[in-house]
C-alpha cells in the first residue's frame, strides 16, 4: 500500500481519482492548494509516495509545482495531468522533473500503470540513496568495513595505520567476533603489497593432517591420493599478505615447521626436497592468551615471539558500548538494501536493549541480530521485541540429551577418569546453554577437543 497525493482542484475528478486508488489498496490524499501541499510537504507535516498533479490550476501550472518541489529538495516522483496534448508540452513537464504525463480524459487504468512504475523507480532510488550512503561511510575514511568511535578502537587502528607500511609480522588478539580478520585486510589494504593476494586460513577449521599440506603444499605422489602437484598456501601469496587465524589450535609439530618458514624464509612441499624461497607477510590472530598457551606447554615460546612483532589487541565489543549504535545503524542500512526494505530506525528501547546486551559475540553477533530482525520485523522501525524475542529464544532452548547434566562425584562406586571428564563436559555445556566457544574457553580446551568429547558423548547415547 502507498499513499497517493491528488492535486486537483475539480473535485469529482479529485474523487474519482481518489475512489479509484482506493479501490487498488491504496491510501489517498487530495487538495486543491499546491501552495499548501508545498508547504507541508517541505515541513515534514504531509507525508506521500507520489503525488498527481493537475497541469491548470489558478495558483500555479503543474510544471510550476515541479519545480518548486525540486527547488525544495523534494523528491517525490510527480505524474502531470493536463488536456493540453502538445508534445511540447509533455517535453517541458519531464524536463522540470517530472516523472510521466498523462492526457485528459483519464484513462484510469494507464493511470494506475504510471503511478505502479512511478512507484517502483521511487523504491529504487531510495534503496540506491540507502548503499550511496553505506559505502560512502565506508570510504570515506582509510578503513573501509570498519565502524566506530571508541578510544580503544581508534587507537588500535591508529597502530594499524602506522605499521601497514612496514615489513614486520603481526599478531593480532581479540575474541572471536570481534574483527580480527578485518584488521589483517585493513593491513594488507594499506601496504605496499596491496596488489598482491591476501590469503586466509583458519588454523582451528582443518585438522592437523590436511593443513600442513594447505600451507606448504605437495609433491606429485607425496602420498596416496596425490595425484598432482598442489601449491600451498604460502606461494599462493607470494608477494601478498598470508593471515593464519586462530593460530593457538595449531600443533606442535607444525608450530615447530612454521617457526623454520619464518627464520629461513624458505618452504618445502611434502615429498620434496628442493626449498623454494618465498616472499610473504604473515599477519597471525587468536582468541586465545598465548602467554598462558605458553606456561601450559600447548605453543611454543620462540614461535610466539617471531610472530608477536607487532601486537594488536581488539577489546570486545562491551567493552566499548558507543561503538554499538552506529555499528547497529549501519547494519540496519546494509541489510534493508539487501531485503528491499525500509525501516526508519531502531525504537529507544530497541537501542538501549542493544547497548545493554554483554554480545559474548561481538560484532559478528550483533550483525546476525540485526540481520535477522530486518528480516522478521513487522513494523517501520525495529522494537526491543524485535530483537529480544529472538536473543532470548537462542539463549534459553534447552540442548538436547544434555538438560540437567551434572556430574555425579557422589556415586556408590568410584567413576573413571574417562567418566568424570565426559560427565563436566556435559555439565559445562548446559551450564552454557549450548554455547560452544565459551564452554571451551571456560574449559580451557580447544574447539577441536570440545567437539571431539561432544562427539563421543553423542556416540554413547544412541548406543
Amino acid at each position: 500500500m502507498a499513499k497517493v497525493l491528488i492535486i486537483e482542484d475539480d473535485a469529482d475528478v479529485a474523487e474519482m481519482s481518489s475512489a479509484f486508488f482506493r479501490q487498488k489498496g491504496h491510501e489517498t490524499l487530495t487538495s486543491d492548494d499546491p501552495q499548501n501541499v508545498l508547504d507541508t510537504l517541505s515541513s515534514g507535516k504531509m507525508k506521500c509516495d507520489v503525488i498527481i498533479c493537475d497541469y491548470k490550476m489558478p495558483q500555479m501550472t503543474g510544471i510550476d509545482f515541479v519545480k518548486r518541489s525540486q527547488e525544495l529538495g523534494l523528491r517525490h516522483p510527480i505524474i502531470i495531468i493536463t488536456s493540453n496534448r502538445a508534445v511540447e508540452t509533455a517535453i517541458e513537464a519531464i524536463q522540470a522533473g517530472a516523472y510521466d504525463f498523462v492526457v485528459k480524459p483519464l484513462h484510469f487504468p494507464q493511470l494506475f500503470i504510471s503511478v505502479e512504475r512511478a512507484l517502483h523507480f521511487s523504491n529504487l532510488k531510495n534503496e540506491n540513496q540507502l548503499l550511496k550512503e553505506v559505502l560512502g561511510n565506508q570510504q570515506s575514511n582509510l578503513f573501509p568495513n570498519i565502524i566506530g568511535k571508541s578510544q580503544s578502537l581508534l587507537r588500535a587502528l591508529d597502530l594499524v595505520k602506522r605499521v601497514a607500511p612496514k615489513t614486520s609480522n603481526i599478531f593480532i588478539s581479540g575474541e572471536s567476533g570481534t574483527g580480527k580478520e578485518v584488521i589483517a585486510k585493513a593491513i594488507h589494504q594499506m601496504s605496499p603489497r596491496a596488489k598482491k593476494p591476501f590469503i586466509a586460513i583458519n588454523c582451528s577449521a582443518i585438522p592437523e593432517n590436511l593443513l600442513e599440506s594447505e600451507l606448504f603444499g605437495y609433491a606429485k605422489g607425496a602420498f596416496t591420493g596425490a595425484a598432482d602437484k598442489k601449491v600451498g598456501l604460502f606461494e599462493e601469496a607470494e608477494g601478498g599478505t598470508l593471515f593464519l587465524d586462530e593460530i593457538g589450535d595449531m600443533s606442535g609439530t607444525l608450530q615447530a615447521k612454521l617457526l623454520r618458514v619464518l627464520q629461513e624464509r624458505k618452504i618445502r612441499r611434502i615429498g620434496e626436497n628442493q626449498q623454494r624461497a618465498i616472499d610473504v607477510r604473515v599477519l597471525s590472530a587468536t582468541h586465545k592468551n598465548l602467554k598462558k598457551e605458553i606456561q601450559l606447554g600447548h605453543f611454543r615460546e620462540d614461535l610466539f615471539f617471531r610472530l608477536n612483532v607487532i601486537p594488536i589487541h581488539l577489546v570486545p565489543l562491551r567493552e566499548r558500548r558507543e561503538d554499538i549504535p552506529p555499528l547497529a545503524d549501519f547494519f540496519l542500512k546494509k541489510f534493508s538494501v539487501l531485503n528491499g526494505v525500509r525501516l526508519a530506525g531502531f525504537s529507544k528501547e530497541a537501542t538501549e536493549w542493544l547497548i545493554g546486551r554483554p554480545w559474548p559475540g561481538n560484532v559478528r553477533e550483533l550483525e546476525n541480530t540485526i540481520e535477522r530482525a530486518v528480516v522478521l520485523c513487522e513494523g517501520d522501525r525495529i522494537e526491543k521485541k524485535d530483537l529480544y524475542d529472538l536473543q532470548d529464544e537462542a539463549s534459553s532452548a534447552p540442548v538436547p540429551g544434555l538438560e540437567g547434566a551434572r556430574p555425579d562425584l557422589a556415586a556408590d562406586r568410584i567413576m573413571t577418569l574417562d567418566e568424570v571428564v565426559k560427565s563436566y563436559v556435559k555439565f559445562a555445556i548446559a551450564k552454557n546453554k549450548g554455547a560452544k566457544e565459551k564452554t571451551a574457553k571456560d574449559l580451557a580446551i580447544d574447539r577441536k577437543t570440545l567437539y571431539r568429547k561432544l562427539q563421543e558423548i553423542d556416540g554413547e547415547q544412541l548406543q
